[in-house]
């Protein structure tokens, strides 16, 4: 095989090690960062500067851009993010994600990266075989970062050879078409490997090696930076407006950004070329392409930190079609599920959904005399669409031993159950027939249970401002049981009594038990959804009290 053969392989073997290294590190430090990420995340609830700098570090932290900008969608759906508030993350993502950029120049052309990349390999390996939760997705992600290394030698080796054979040179990147040649290229390396990072390594290197002068390499970052967004383009398809409306922020920031970076380049090498003869690093290809990417970044920065309040607006205005379909799942978004506990921030949110039609329903049908099953039959179908949706949802999670997500899995299951459980019964209960007038005994009791169901509901209400605690759902469960059983035994003693028809009676004590299972499942719902996010499920109800005795 000839010498350009072999570095062609090797430069597909660097790619390959060096995007695996970066997938590896990604998604070990997700998982251990966990409740640190949404930490740092909810930080930029309080300032869109503080919403910048939170970006700029988880993505620093974390070396992947995409993956932030997934958390993002994830907390946006989740309630937890305005929009505007979104806005801030992601211009401080694409800066963040610049990080990459130095540690291949400052660490991958000054430093024996085996020296550094066998003992990351063998520590990371065994915390991450040895150990389960944190500790094990620290160890993937050491080791990641050892076979990011690995990546990034081969591909230095691959361009040592193939400077005679490829010569890029050739295609004058100093002129206009020859920069959105190379501005092409970075593109479609980015939406090939889906990694701006990885193409972004192939550029460092490939310039490094003397394969292209400093201005090509310029445009093929810009490239790169415009590429970056397909991955949030094809994480966004048949995904919630939410996430259309953070994945259009993320392309509009980068086509700016690349668009300026383009009309700016010779300005902007210019201070790249002033900056570097000041610090002494002139000739290192590599630095200045780096420092080039910040530059440019930064740029994109300052000329849409003043728009970011039109562009909100903009986008508030666009993918409305999906949240008029209220059978469509709002929060749940594939692009979150690779952090779980922003994973359960969703699933919570969904539920609370499904909860508030649940329990629009079972009022609808408790405050009417009538059979009105029209309506609720499409609110029937639209909690189990949204149900099916969420127990899937739920399974797909990977908990990685995580104690608050294995707790929190069947909690939403089960939540998701009980909410279709009260759908059915709405329905059934609006379509039975109603006794057409009770006497004045019955049908005070008949109201007072209503009125104790209806007190029940209000404290399950998943919307209500103020959630009730375990204790108070519980006392409210046996406080309607007792209500229930009093006032089932004073139906069947006036039955007996011949008070009541027996059609009327048991018309009315269908009714009566079609309350007690509407109240039954809406508590216990409420409280297994105050539980996820913590490791213990709600405690079992103790029995109801002893109902109180029946009069004579």
């Amino acid at each position: 095989m000839t010498g350009y053969g072999a570095s062609l392989i090797l430069f597909a073997g660097g790619v390959g090690l060096f995007l695996l290294g970066m997938r590896l590190m990604s998604d070990g430090l997700k998982v251990a960062a966990g409740p640190a990420l949404r930490h740092l995340l909810s930080s930029a609830t309080r300032s869109i500067g503080r919403g910048f700098a939170s970006g700029l570090l988880i993505t620093a932290l974390v070396q992947s851009s995409s993956a932030v900008i997934f958390a993002i969608i994830g907390f946006v759906n989740a309630g937890l993010l305005s929009l505007g508030q979104a806005i801030g993350l992601v211009f401080g993502a694409n800066v963040g994600t610049t990080l990459t950029g130095w540690i291949v120049a400052l660490v991958g052309f000054n430093v024996d990266l085996h020296v550094l990349a066998m003992p990351a390999i063998a520590v990371g390996m065994a915390l991450w075989i040895s150990s389960r939760g944190r500790p094990a997705a620290l160890g993937q992600a050491l080791a990641g970062f050892g076979i990011f290394f690995l990546g990034l030698d081969a591909l230095k080796d691959s361009f040592t050879d193939v400077g005679d054979v490829l010569d890029l040179h050739a295609l004058d990147g100093s002129g206009v078409l020859g920069l959105l040649a190379f501005a092409g290229i970075g593109v479609v390396l980015t939406v090939l490997m889906q990694s701006s990072s990885a193409a972004l390594a192939v550029t460092l290197t490939a310039a490094a090696g003397g394969l292209m002068p400093l201005s090509a390499g310029a445009a093929m970052v810009i490239g790169a930076n415009i590429g970056t967004t397909s991955t949030a383009i094809l994480a966004s398809l048949g995904a919630t407006s939410a996430a259309h409306r953070v994945a259009a922020a993320h392309v509009v920031f980068n086509l700016v950004a690349g668009l300026a970076a383009l009309l700016a380049l010779p300005g902007l090498l210019a201070i790249v070329g002033w900056i570097t003869a000041t610090l002494s690093l002139a000739g290192r290809e590599a630095t200045s392409l780096a420092m080039f990417h910040t530059l440019a970044n930064l740029l994109g920065v300052v000329l849409m930190w003043p728009a970011r309040g039109v562009l909100v607006r903009w986008l508030d205005r666009r993918f409305l079609r999906a949240e008029e379909d209220e059978a469509r799942p709002r929060y749940l978004d594939r692009t979150v599920m690779a952090t779980p506990h922003l994973a359960l921030d969703a699933l919570r949110l969904e539920l609370r959904r499904i909860g508030a039609i649940a329990h629009r329903m079972a009022r609808s049908v408790l405050s009417s005399e009538a059979p009105q099953d029209g309506r609720l039959d499409g609110e029937h179908d639209a909690i189990e669409r949204l149900s099916e949706a969420t127990i899937e949802f739920a399974g797909g999670l990977d908990s990685s031993g995580d104690a608050v997500v294995e707790a929190g899995q069947p909690a939403a299951v089960r939540v998701a159950q009980y909410y279709r459980g009260m759908a059915e019964r709405a329905v059934e209960w609006a379509r039975a027939p109603r006794t057409s007038e009770l006497p004045p005994g019955p049908a005070q009791l008949m109201a007072s249970l209503r009125a104790a169901a209806d007190q029940a509901l209000a404290l399950a209400d998943p919307n209500r401002q103020s959630p009730a605690d375990d204790d108070a759902l519980r006392t409210a469960a046996s406080a309607f049981e007792d209500t229930y059983r009093h006032s089932k035994d004073l139906l069947l003693r006036a039955g007996g009594h011949g008070m009541i028809g027996s059609t009327s009676l048991v018309r009315t004590l269908d009714e009566a038990s079609a309350m007690r299972r509407i109240v039954d499942q809406a508590i216990k719902a409420a409280r297994y959804l105050a539980a996820i996010g913590s490791t213990e499920p709600p405690a079992a109800a103790g029995p109801p009290t002893r109902p109180p005795p029946v009069e004579g």
